[in-house]
């Protein structure tokens, strides 16, 4: 089972940016720390919920970090590189683990996780209600230079 190394915690934490209080992101949902829409625990963040600082949601994004990396480790079935599990790994943590299971890009990865056609497929990702968003762009082309490097 492949898990998250340094460069992936950095990768997602990068872009998910740090907020010590509850927020409403773009998808509407109260997210806390970098871009924790729920707790350990499985409670969801309210926009009521006390500030927390920095180490505080490092700590609480490793724990779900971590969970989405052992979810994805259990997804993939073709060998892939480190640099290509945390690029998955920031996508799914991103879109969330149903949108990932069930897309076009899991299953190419699965027949051939060389395919080139694999960046196009990062790059659907980029919108919130069918809206493209620049910081999802810049995103997703990320994690696709990171897949392929």
């Amino acid at each position: 089972m492949k898990l998250l190394n340094n460069d992936g915690y950095r990768l997602i934490t990068k872009f998910e940016g740090f907020s010590s209080k509850p927020y409403l992101c773009p998808a509407k949902l109260a997210t806390i720390g970098y871009g924790n829409t729920y707790y350990p625990n499985g409670k969801k963040v309210t926009l009521l919920d006390t500030p927390i600082n920095e180490q505080e949601a490092f700590s609480l994004f490793k724990v779900i970090a971590d969970k989405f990396a052992k979810q994805v480790s259990k997804l993939i079935t073709y060998p892939i590189t480190q640099n290509q599990f945390n690029a998955l790994v920031s996508l799914a943590y991103n879109i969330g683990m149903g949108n990932f299971s069930s897309s076009t890009l899991l299953k190419k990865v699965n027949i051939n996780a060389k395919d080139e056609s694999i960046k196009n497929e990062f790059l659907r990702w980029n919108k919130v209600n069918k809206v493209p968003v620049k910081g999802l762009t810049n995103r997703r082309k990320y994690e696709a230079d990171i897949y392929f490097s």
